[in-house]
Formats: structure tokens, C-alpha cells, sequence
């Protein structure tokens, strides 16, 4: 079957703006050439694709699959073609990160080192925060965070492997306390926890146990958004504390933490950099994302949702 790009561009841009009015706007055409394009693509496909009632516009179950599939490539392609417009061009400008103050490989220096070397043409100012807000709204390029909190209409692209969350100890505090050898004994031990900030509750530890996930609050006896307190009381026998296995890897290396509860504790996706569309990335960002993929490896970028 011979591919209609421009039925699909329009299918695109009905599916994330979810009205014909806006798609048609969007694509400069009017709002009948919008309902012409996408019956033309559902009849050639033999499925409805989008679902109009007189009050909104929605895409059926073939609709929402068809778009999980297209929109990454779209993107791919739009990527390369931007990459070719200003192959001789060097990125420059201002660089707005919001950062997540766990995400250890991208923060760790080596990964910002080489690209700000690579690239002396763009400044960089990250801000280290752990609020969850809109990028776009706070007027940040891009954020990076834990995918599994990366709103779904942003684009994400990996900046580390899996991740695993750990309890840790110091043997100091193992040996005036027994080990806890099941998660719901922790409310039994004096405990590290964190919160984002003042006016959220303390982050409950999550578990898996059997397939099924499930938490505990553990009342920690001492709170803070700092993780580098959390780990420094923990070090000298302040209490058990929770976070992630990256974060931790050094000190349990040289003796200092000892992971506890692991079979409790599985693996799940990463920290991924995330921004909004990217078919019109600026150089800037786009440079950072190449950078990005150059030093995690093979891509596995996806449109979320």
C-alpha cells in the first residue's frame, strides 16, 4: 500500500490536538480538508480511526495504535531533516534543565562535562528540584526524570540503564538493630526519609513481592528533600534509609551501606531526558539529545502515551 504522508501529517496533528478546527489551523487548510484527508485514510485502511461526536474528538482503539506506531517515526524523520538544515550551523543559546536530584548519571559531571566542551557556543543552567511541574509552562528546554512520571505527551529519550531502589544501613546501625527481613518490619527501625518538599508527605518505600507491588509508610524518624543528607545520616548509624541503588553503589562498594531487602526490590525503567514535540527542536536541544544518545548507546527514544 502506497503511503499518503500528507493523510498521516493530518492524522498526527487530529490526534494530539483531538479537534479538527485546531488540527486545520495547525496545518494552515481548512477544517473540511482535515475531515476529507482523515475519511480518505480510513477508507483506504478499511477502520475508523477517530471517533466525532458533536463535542469532542477522540481516537478509537485502531486510531490510538496507529498513532502509537507513526508519531516516533514522524519524529525521527523530522529530527533528521532538522539535523541536515543546520548541519553548519553551531548550536548556541541558553539551555534550561530541570533535573531530578537523583538522576546520578546524567548529574555525575562526565556527561555535562563532554558536551559543554563539545559545544562552547551553549550555556547550560540546570536546576536541581525534585517538584514536579510543566517544563514548558517554568520556561525549561527540557527536564530529566524517572519515566514512569514523564507526562504522556512529551518525548523522552533514555540518559541511564534500569534502576532499582534499595534500603541500606550502615553495619554500625546492623549492629545495635536486627536486619529486617521483610519490608513491614520496617516500622520497627528508626528510618531516613525524603520528601520533595515541605508541603508534601514523606515518599513511601515501595516493594514488590509475588508480582505485586505495594508500599510502606515508615514514619521515618528524621525527613529531608536532601539526599545527601539521608545519606550521610545513614552512614554514621543514624537509621536505615531508602533511594536508589546507583546513588548508593559507592558506598556500598567501600563498606559503609549494606543493601538490605533486595528480593523486594526489582529493577524498572530510568531516567529519561524529556521534552515537548520535537519536530521543530531547537539546535540547542538538539544537540544535547544527540549528545545524549552518543553516550548511552543505541536509542530507544519514544513518544510517551
Amino acid at each position: 500500500m502506497a503511503v499518503d504522508l500528507n493523510g498521516v501529517a493530518v492524522f498526527l496533528a487530529v490526534a494530539e490536538a483531538k479537534s479538527f478546527t485546531t488540527a486545520s489551523r495547525h496545518l494552515g487548510v481548512t477544517r473540511s480538508a482535515v475531515s476529507q484527508a482523515i475519511r480518505r485514510m480510513e477508507d483506504r485502511l478499511g477502520i475508523a480511526l477517530v471517533q466525532r461526536t458533536t463535542r469532542s474528538v477522540s481516537l478509537t482503539e485502531a486510531g490510538e495504535e496507529l498513532y502509537r506506531r507513526v508519531a516516533p517515526a514522524v519524529s525521527e524523520v523530522g529530527l533528521a531533516l532538522d539535523a541536515t538544515r543546520d548541519r553548519d550551523a553551531a548550536p548556541s543559546g541558553l539551555l534550561r534543565l530541570a533535573v531530578s536530584s537523583i538522576a546520578e548519571r546524567f548529574i555525575s559531571g562526565a556527561l555535562l562535562a563532554s558536551f559543554v566542551e563539545s559545544h562552547p557556543g551553549i550555556q547550560l543552567d540546570i536546576t536541581i528540584t525534585d517538584e514536579e511541574f510543566d517544563i514548558v509552562a517554568e520556561g525549561y528546554d527540557a527536564g530529566v526524570r524517572l519515566g514512569e512520571v514523564i507526562e504522556h505527551d512529551m518525548i523522552a529519550v533514555p540518559v541511564s540503564d534500569h534502576q532499582r531502589q534499595l534500603v541500606v544501613g550502615a553495619p554500625s546501625y546492623l549492629a545495635r538493630h536486627r536486619a529486617p527481613k521483610h519490608p513491614t518490619e520496617l516500622s520497627r527501625h528508626c528510618c531516613i526519609g525524603w520528601r520533595p518538599s515541605p508541603r508534601v508527605e514523606p515518599y513511601r518505600w515501595e516493594f514488590e513481592e509475588d508480582g505485586r507491588a505495594f508500599d510502606v509508610a515508615v514514619n521515618p524518624r528524621v525527613t529531608t528533600n536532601d539526599m545527601w543528607v539521608m545519606i550521610r545520616t545513614a552512614v554514621a548509624g543514624g537509621g536505615l534509609t531508602f533511594g536508589m541503588e546507583e546513588t548508593f553503589r559507592p558506598y556500598i562498594q567501600r563498606g559503609e551501606l549494606l543493601p538490605l531487602l533486595e528480593r523486594y526490590c526489582p529493577p524498572f525503567a530510568g531516567f529519561y531526558l524529556y521534552f515537548p514535540d520535537r519536530r521543530n527542536l531547537a539546535p540547542k536541544l538538539r544537540a544535547l539529545v544527540s549528545h545524549v544518545r552518543y553516550a548511552t548507546g543505541p536509542s530507544k527514544t519514544q513518544k510517551r502515551g
